[in-house]
């Protein structure tokens, strides 16, 4: 009997990449979904579905699903990693990145909820793991936007492991603090990318790997089904806030 399938949404690089190299190795048959399908190409890992899916995009994503389990069988998690960090303070960021943050961060993510939902609570098994962030329960300079889409993953994720919880459906939130990523990429503020860099060096530099990340990911996902770890909040040791 081979393992199960598992989605993973925004595989193409970061934390969704490095899970995706991680649960391939255990042996698991993939979906990997992100807008750069040439990154997911080029990971070339075993039993694994590649597709261009803007998670914003609902049709697309539920067709890429639909043709993953008709391939591998249902899905019994789903790793909803894709988001984006625009950092900027309220009084002069563009409202475009707001918009662009909550289609991802929270429309999107409970776009790949509603992907499995109705198909885990059937059979009973499943594991819903939200990607969240240190930012989805304190507050940090420059990051009102993004720290209101990740307070919302956080509240929908508590609020949806109530609700499967009596379906034997878990839900898992991670929350890292700074980790060595692509994500400060997406912000367009020249000095606070600059001042988010200092800060990652007064920690020594030291940030967390998306490998760190990943393995935790999996730690709590291979616990039996009968055990959810409902939260794992992780920062690298220096990293005070």
């Amino acid at each position: 009997m081979g393992k199960p399938l598992i989605i993973i949404t925004g595989a193409s690089s970061g934390i969704g990449e490095a899970a995706a190299r991680l649960l391939s190795a255990a042996g698991h048959p993939l979906l990997l979904l992100a807008r750069r399908v040439e990154r997911l190409q080029a990971l070339d890992l075993p039993d694994t579905l590649s597709r261009r899916v803007d998670i914003t995009d609902r049709p697309t994503l539920l067709a890429a699903v639909a043709e993953a389990e008709a391939q591998f069988g249902p899905a019994d998690a789903l790793i909803n990693n894709a988001g984006v960090m625009l950092l900027g303070e309220m009084s002069k960021q563009d409202p475009a990145q707001w918009d662009q943050m909550l289609d991802v961060n929270v429309k999107g993510l409970l776009n790949g909820v509603h992907a499995v939902v109705a198909g885990m609570i059937e059979r009973k098994h499943g594991t819903i793991i939200n990607v969240s962030s240190v930012a989805g329960r304190k507050t940090f300079p420059n990051h009102v936007a993004y720290v209101g889409t990740k307070f919302a993953v956080h509240g929908l994720s508590e609020n949806l492991r109530e609700e499967l919880s009596p379906h034997n459906v878990r839900v898992i939130t991670i929350a890292p603090g700074a980790v060595e990523t692509e994500l400060l990429g997406h912000t367009t503020d020249e000095a606070i990318k600059t001042g988010y860099q200092a800060w990652k060096q007064d920690m020594g530099g030291t940030v967390l790997s998306a490998e760190d990340v990943a393995s935790a990911i999996a730690f709590a996902y291979q616990q039996p089904q009968n055990v959810c770890i409902r939260e794992i909040v992780m920062a690298a040791t220096r990293q005070q806030s």
